[in-house]
């Protein structure tokens, strides 16, 4: 049996070929393929192999690579830093054996900007912003003390994140670093306020550090009272609900949640506060309740929460595709909504439904098979003279539905 050759992944600094090893240089010159993005394969322009640049079509570079290395070619891929470090390393350890691959990393852009920082790094929190909206970031920058971001060239550039911070509540007088082309001849260490690097732009190739100087936010925990909400005609899932509902959901961080029905948005706010870096998607098909839903987040601001007036399942198209939804309300398309959210529940996600009458249940078992019923009812005391008495709440009958994992 043929043993195939590694395929070696040499991390690059912005110095390009100057800082690799003799060995390295050997193991280019040697190489049948050459594979990099187009600013790391000019630093090799006499190295004797094909060259593959990195494009957009990922899938179809790996596939060419897999075909390439089945044939014994030798491979060389030139990253950035630590390939490992929100590179290409994580595609090319999830496609090839383990075995295959050598990674020969450099120092990453963000161990090089708390060097010139001449600040330790191990408080930060690390963060990229390369691909993906700016959004999904947010929370985790508010919440740290210390946060590092690789921007990007085009959309999430540091004078684009600092606006959305700014717009999200951070102070403006936030102290932050902008260290561009770290390594090379023209680095340099830009410190501004958060203010400041909204109005500013920066070179291409640079890492954004923040520091928070709000105070350490305790964690949230579920619960907020129902008086707390703005409603209509007093209509809201009740607190008690609300709390099983979102143990029932057991959201984990990263994941995306859809509301269906949001109503005054109680749901959907609780878990974009306690969660707040998991993404909310909440739909709404009544004129009359965004304003309320809108108000409640003026009262609980929730960067990762998406609200949208539309009707379901229409207004879920361009949704990400979800880990868990809860239906809180189908405005009478609860067929096509479960049918929708059947098909786009990504596997091993949850799905809960409330509802307030017993014909509802008989079809949505059927649909549903495997769920499970509980029947809530919750009595709050209320006093009565110098006694209490317990007041009872609607009933609530609770589907609680898991897809089978894949």
């Amino acid at each position: 049996m043929t043993t195939l050759p590694p395929i070696y992944v040499l991390g690059l600094s912005a110095r390009g070929a100057a800082d690799l090893s003799p060995r390295q240089h050997t193991l280019i010159r040697q190489a049948d393929v050459l594979v990099g993005g187009r600013r790391h394969l000019t630093y090799f322009p006499d190295a004797p192999g094909d060259k593959l640049p990195i494009r957009g079509d990922l899938d179809a570079l790996l596939d060419r690579m897999a075909a390439l290395h089945a044939e014994g070619k030798r491979l060389v891929v030139l990253a950035s830093g630590d390939p490992l470090f929100y590179g290409i390393g994580k595609r090319l350890a999830a496609n090839f054996p383990a075995e295959a691959l050598r990674f020969e990393p450099a120092p990453t852009a963000v161990q090089l900007a708390f060097a010139a920082l001449k600040e330790s790094w191990d408080d930060a929190v690390l963060l990229s912003a390369h691909t993906g909206d700016i959004e999904r970031l947010i929370p985790r920058i508010l919440s740290a003390p210390k946060a590092a971001i690789l921007t990007n060239r085009s959309t999430n550039t540091p004078d684009a994140i600092a606006r959305a911070l700014l717009d999200a509540g951070m102070a403006g007088e936030t102290r932050v670093a902008v260290c561009e082309n770290l390594g090379g001849e023209d680095e340099r260490i830009v410190r501004v306020s958060l203010v400041e690097a909204a109005r500013a732009t920066f070179a291409p190739l640079n890492v954004m550090v923040i520091w928070s100087q709000g105070p350490r936010t305790k964690p949230t925990t579920m619960g907020l009272p129902d008086e707390a909400f703005a409603t209509h005609n007093q209509l809201i899932t009740k607190r008690e609900i609300r709390i099983l509902t979102l143990v029932e959901l057991a959201l984990s961080s990263g994941e995306v949640f859809w509301d269906i029905g949001a109503g005054s948005g109680s749901v959907g706010i609780e878990a974009a506060r306690a969660y707040p870096d998991v993404q909310v998607f909440a739909v709404e098909k009544r004129a009359q309740l965004i304003p309320i839903i809108q108000e409640n987040l003026r009262r609980f601001p929730c960067p990762n929460y998406h609200l949208q007036h539309g009707v379901a399942p229409a207004a879920l198209a361009d949704w990400p595709d979800p880990d868990a939804v809860f239906i809180g309300g189908s405005g009478g398309n609860m067929q096509r909504i479960l049918e929708s959210v059947k098909a786009r529940l990504r596997p091993g996600g949850r799905l809960v439904i409330n509802l307030a009458t017993l014909e509802s249940v008989p079809p949505l078992l059927e649909a549903l098979p495997g769920a499970r019923l509980t029947h809530i009812q919750i009595s709050r005391g209320v006093p009565l003279q110098d006694k209490t008495r317990l007041q009872p709440l609607n009933p609530v009958l609770m589907i609680v539905w898991r897809k089978e994992e894949s």
